[in-house]
């Protein structure tokens, strides 16, 4: 009996991996929910990644593809200018790689207003943490527009 118990419990740790900051994500694609720090925020949906960094924020299309490594780069918008008052959206690409649990990107923007290359980040948000916006607020569901 106790060979079988010992052989269920190792079959049980290896199953279930060793650590969830270590677990990979399921999947070769970008996982759906809600990635948070403090004052960094990515919410991914079917359709939609959206990324708030500070009073920042930006939409690029999902499902977003990852690579072997859980890297993963694409074109979207970015909006440098968001807060209190929404300015406008410029071109951007963002690029990542997933490790478990953990997304760490950047945004390169292309400030056409400014007219200069802009970087954000990079940032780690976490899966299943609920992102801490200090002073700016976070989308409550960019599927429905609550920007």
């Amino acid at each position: 009996m106790r060979l079988i118990a010992t052989g269920l419990l190792l079959f049980a740790i290896t199953a279930c991996g060793t650590s969830a900051g270590t677990e990979g994500p399921p999947g070769d694609q970008l996982p759906v929910g809600r990635w948070g720090a403090v004052d960094q925020g990515v919410i991914v949906t079917a359709d939609l990644v959206h990324i708030h960094v500070g009073c920042t924020k930006g939409d690029f299309p999902a499902p977003v593809q990852l690579d072997a490594q859980g890297r993963f780069q694409v074109d979207g918008t970015y909006m440098l200018r968001a807060y209190p008052i929404p300015r406008e959206t410029l071109p951007a690409q963002i690029s990542g790689v997933v490790s478990g649990r953990r997304l760490t990107l950047s945004i390169a923007v292309n400030d056409t207003v400014l007219k200069k290359p802009t970087s954000v980040g990079p940032i780690t948000v976490t899966l299943g943490v609920e992102p801490r916006m200090a002073n700016c607020p976070i989308c409550v569901d960019p599927a429905i527009g609550a920007r």
